[in-house]
Parts: C-alpha cells; sequence; structure tokens
C-alpha cells in the first residue's frame, strides 16, 4: 500500500504578497501622475529646461545694465486663431518690471477653447527671467470673431550680474504657443509645425 501523500500547503503570506505588489504597482502609477505637476514646479523653481522663474512682486533694485526681450507668438495646427504680442521686441533695464499685451482672435465660426504653454531662450537665461502675471496654462474659450487681449508681465532678475558666463547675453525670447485643449489640457493634433501668429496660414 502506497503511503499517501501530504496535501501540499500554500504559503501562509502568499495573499499578503500579492496585496503588497498590488500597492506597488497603484503607487508607482500615482507617482507617474504626479510627476508632470511635480516636474513642472521644479522648472518654474529653477528656470530648468526654459522654463521661467515665477514671481510674486517686482524686484527692489534696478541696474543700469540693458537688455532686450523678444516676442514668440505661435498657433498650433487645429485652433484657428491668431495670436501676437503688441510689440515683437523691447528693451529694459535688468530689474525694471514691464508689461506687454498679446492680443487673441478666434479667427474661425465656431467657438473654441484653447491654452498656451512657453518658454524661453536661450535656455541658460530663463533662471533670470521672472513672471509675475502670466496668461499661460489658462483655458481661453473665444467666441467665433472674438479677441482676448491678456498681459505678461515681467523682469529681468538682476543676480543674473553676478554670472559672469552671462555677461555677453544680450536678448531672451519669450516664445507661447497656443494648442486647442479640453478640460485643461492641450488636445494633440497630429504631427505638424505651429504657425506663427495667425493660424490662417497654417493647413489647417
Amino acid at each position: 500500500m502506497e503511503n499517501a501523500r501530504p496535501p501540499v500547503q500554500k504559503p501562509a503570506n502568499l495573499g499578503r504578497t500579492a496585496l503588497i505588489c498590488a500597492g506597488v504597482a497603484m503607487g508607482m502609477t500615482g507617482l507617474s501622475f504626479a510627476a508632470v505637476p511635480l516636474y513642472d514646479m521644479f522648472c518654474r523653481a529653477t528656470g530648468f529646461g526654459g522654463t521661467p522663474m515665477v514671481g510674486t512682486a517686482a524686484t527692489g533694485t534696478i541696474l543700469d545694465r540693458t537688455m532686450s526681450v523678444r516676442f514668440d507668438a505661435n498657433v498650433a495646427p487645429g485652433l484657428g486663431w491668431k495670436f501676437e504680442a503688441e510689440s515683437p521686441e523691447i528693451s529694459l533695464r535688468v530689474g525694471e518690471t514691464k508689461t506687454v499685451f498679446y492680443k487673441i482672435t478666434n479667427k474661425t465660426d465656431r467657438a473654441s477653447t484653447g491654452i498656451a504653454s512657453y518658454n524661453i531662450a536661450p535656455e541658460k537665461g530663463a533662471a533670470f527671467f521672472v513672471k509675475i502675471q502670466c496668461f499661460c496654462f489658462t483655458e481661453h474659450t473665444l467666441q467665433p470673431g472674438e479677441s482676448l487681449e491678456a498681459p505678461v508681465v515681467f523682469y529681468i532678475d538682476p543676480e543674473i550680474a553676478a554670472n559672469r558666463e552671462l555677461d555677453g547675453l544680450k536678448a531672451i525670447t519669450l516664445s507661447y504657443t497656443y494648442f486647442a485643449s479640453k478640460a485643461g489640457q492641450p488636445l494633440a493634433q497630429g504631427a505638424g509645425t505651429p504657425a506663427k501668429g495667425d493660424a490662417s496660414k497654417s493647413n489647417l
């Protein structure tokens, strides 16, 4: 007579291990979603990746050094808007607060919603370009033919004078691109080059 095999025992902690694995997976998923706003906050605080610094008030120091700021305005394919700065370029003293308005017009026959992103060139100048007020990352809905004037208030941080590597920096470009958006997020429109200011000149 053959001896009966003992019953196979399942590890007592198998269920606990499965729960731990599921928790880790959920945690990593949550971190992936949190990474985007955390990265954005890091860029705004440091000027990393061409992202301008964000300030809350004007600086109390104005230097004799003068620089130029150029304003670039683009519209992504899929959004029939015209977008332009009131002036393509201005000169200002380092530390001086300036306000420049952008004009946005819906050139289509339907209401549409857009959101703007921005960048600074050259990238090394981003850490010293401080925006006090900006219309970026705020959704705007325009009716057919409706226009909106939106300000950007900024200054160049006087701390730039302490960086000898930037002594030769004479100009900074602030570049905006408007995208069609929904629920605060840009909508993917496929491959395409943003039109300079006027979407009617793109292949919409």
